[in-house]
């Protein structure tokens, strides 16, 4: 493993060679390089090395979506089903959808959302794997044909990562096929369709040729097929779908985790879905669960300083505003004291708010391992803990109330202060900080139970409900739930089950968004007996009719303490372009989404990729 993290030594010396994209003013272009350092691009790329550090920064490039304090992943749960933004003590932050996402708002801060992140750091992939594909006939040194396939298909894994993603959150964008050397003013939005089609040909050269077993956190034949897969599946590719998925799901060396395993094995109050989601067992070689991963290790070079911070964001605001029902302050964040609560679940702030949908509405099965007692925690499993009415009040050492015998509420801030969590993937040790946030762990990018529900969604899709019943259930009975039957079987069925699966790991907003686009080019009734059409996708389309159905916040007339209250319209389906890079376009046009102010000025997005 420590292969891994002295690959991180190469790729800080060599980054200024690649630098990453920038949105910057109108006279200077929003995908140009920054200045090269005294390296020489042609010398370094003629050393295989050189190339191999450019696939480095494109993998610690897909690292910063989880962690750090307000993840970019935050941004995609919130614009979805499962949560909302749960800061209640300014204005600002994502709630207010209808007046605070436009093109030229703050798009990218902690304190208000990361859509202008996913933008930049997309196009920043994009650049990196571009210097590879690029420059891929420069060295000499190769050992021989298969290594230089297998690092080009690296690199087209990772462009095709961000034009998935950047596809079904901005839907048409500029696609960039080779490296950007000088200013470039002139960039055109490609229609989604066209890119993903490009994007397929490049995954399935890279299956070709991308290893079955590499280094933990590099890419492998397993995570290249499942990205074909979500392609496959955008393009309403069925049977390709379903053939790139089996090819994960059939094949070596990955297999779905079903017995214990790791640090914890020996543990009998703990189980195998806790054991799957332990930092310290992600990236080891018994789990064969993980397809693509992300790594970060504590006092290891090359390291997220912050760490995932992921207790923080994400567990509630427990330890104020909550009262005991005799009126006293119940709870507290010190630690080393008689009831050290904040070592064992962490100082939440609640900025990631569950809706009653993820916390209570989508699981169906009191036997489901990953809403049991101890991979779940409710507020009601905490207790009173403020030593200082330890002496006066008799509910210290008790468990929290949500009302008292009267019927009132116990705290000012049910949003923020009181909700419940899956502690089996948000508890991560945090030994750097006296009030732990979240410290330093591996996260799953892709994983196997996920295949299974892609190629669920494939046979779904194709009106195969047996065997989307038997992969939805091959998910289903590790966690110990009863399986479910082929006539439940619809694309919301699998829509719950990933929310029980993969909350947080899965980019809750892209995948919601692909299930939209394909109703709308499929013209298939959702599960709400609605048809939709591409013609009118950002005026009607089931990414909001779901929201809409599930969300207790988004249209609800629900108001923060700051009085901000929870909107959405259906043109979020889509985000808005940053008004930065339009503007830095001077000589070309990038389309603005309908629903935001520029989208007037849009002119036909290319259909076909331009010749050389």
């Amino acid at each position: 493993m420590e292969s891994i993290f002295n690959k991180f030594k190469y790729i800080m010396i060599l980054s200024p060679l690649i630098a990453g994209v920038m949105l910057t003013s109108c006279k200077e272009s929003w995908l140009s390089p920054e200045p090269l350092s005294f390296y020489d691009p042609d010398k370094t790329f003629n050393d295989v090395g050189g190339l191999k550090a450019a696939i480095i920064a494109c993998e610690r490039n897909l690292r910063l979506e989880w962690y750090g304090d307000a993840a970019p992943m935050i941004t995609e749960s919130i614009f979805s089903d499962i949560a909302v933004d749960g800061t209640t003590d300014k204005s600002g932050p994502a709630q207010d959808l209808n007046l605070l996402i436009t093109p030229d708002a703050q798009l990218n801060h902690t304190d208000y959302n990361k859509i202008g992140w996913y933008w930049l750091e997309g196009f920043k992939g994009i650049k990196y794997a571009n210097v590879v594909v690029s420059r891929i006939d420069q060295p000499q040194n190769y050992k021989d044909e298969a290594e230089k396939n297998s690092i080009l298909g690296a690199a087209y894994f990772h462009r095709a990562a961000r034009y998935y993603r950047l596809t079904q959150q901005f839907g048409d964008v500029p696609l960039i096929l080779d490296e950007v050397i000088g200013p470039k003013l002139d960039f055109s939005t490609t229609k989604r369709e066209v890119i993903l089609a490009k994007m397929k040909q490049d995954l399935e050269f890279a299956e070709q040729w991308v290893p079955a077993i590499t280094d933990k956190g590099s890419v492998n034949k397993g995570s290249v097929s499942h990205l074909l897969t979500k392609v496959n599946l955008a393009l309403g590719l069925f049977d390709d779908a379903i053939k790139s998925a089996s090819n994960v799901i059939n094949g070596s060396p990955h297999r779905l985790m079903t017995a214990r395993f790791g640090v914890d094995a020996s543990n009998a109050s703990r189980n195998v879905i806790w054991d799957l989601h332990r930092p310290a067992n992600k990236a080891v070689s018994t789990n064969t669960e993980g397809l693509m991963l992300v790594i970060d290790r504590l006092n290891v070079e090359g390291n997220v300083v912050d760490g995932i911070q992921l207790m923080r964001n994400a567990v509630p605001f427990w330890h104020n505003n909550i009262n005991t029902p005799a009126g006293n302050r119940g709870t507290i964040d010190t630690y080393n004291i008689e009831i050290d609560q904040i070592t064992k679940i962490g100082r939440g702030i609640g900025r990631l708010r569950p809706t009653y949908y993820s916390q209570e509405g989508v699981w169906d099965d009191t036997k489901d391992l990953r809403h049991a007692p101890g991979n779940w925690m409710r507020m009601e499993d905490l207790v009173y803990n403020n030593p200082s009415i330890k002496a006066t009040d008799p509910y210290y050492g008790k468990n929290l109330q949500f009302r008292n015998a009267a019927g009132g509420l116990l705290t000012i801030d049910t949003i923020r202060c009181w909700f419940d969590w899956p502690a089996y993937k948000l508890f991560v040790e945090d030994p750097q900080r006296v009030q732990p946030a979240g410290g330093n762990t591996d996260w799953y990018v892709f994983r196997l139970a996920e295949t299974y529900l892609l190629r669920a969604e494939a046979y779904a899709w194709k009106g195969d409900l047996v065997n989307a019943a038997a992969d939805i259930n091959a998910v289903r009975t590790r966690a110990n739930c009863s399986p479910v039957t082929p006539a439940s079987v619809n694309i919301g069925t699998i829509l719950d089950e990933r929310a029980r699966e993969l909350y947080f790991e899965e980019p809750r907003k892209t995948e919601l968004t692909r299930v939209a686009y394909i109703f709308a080019m499929t013209g298939k009734p959702a599960p709400n007996g609605k048809t939709y059409s591409l013609d009118r996708f950002s005026d009607e389309n089931y990414f909001y009719d779901r929201v809409m159905q599930k969300s207790d916040f988004y249209n609800k007339g629900v108001r923060t303490r700051h009085a901000d209250e929870y909107t959405m319209s259906p043109y979020h389906v889509l985000w808005p372009v940053p008004q930065s890079a339009i503007d830095g376009n001077v000589q070309g046009v990038i389309n603005q989404n309908k629903g935001y102010n520029g989208y007037e000025r849009n002119i036909p997005p290319l259909t076909e990729i331009p010749a050389k």
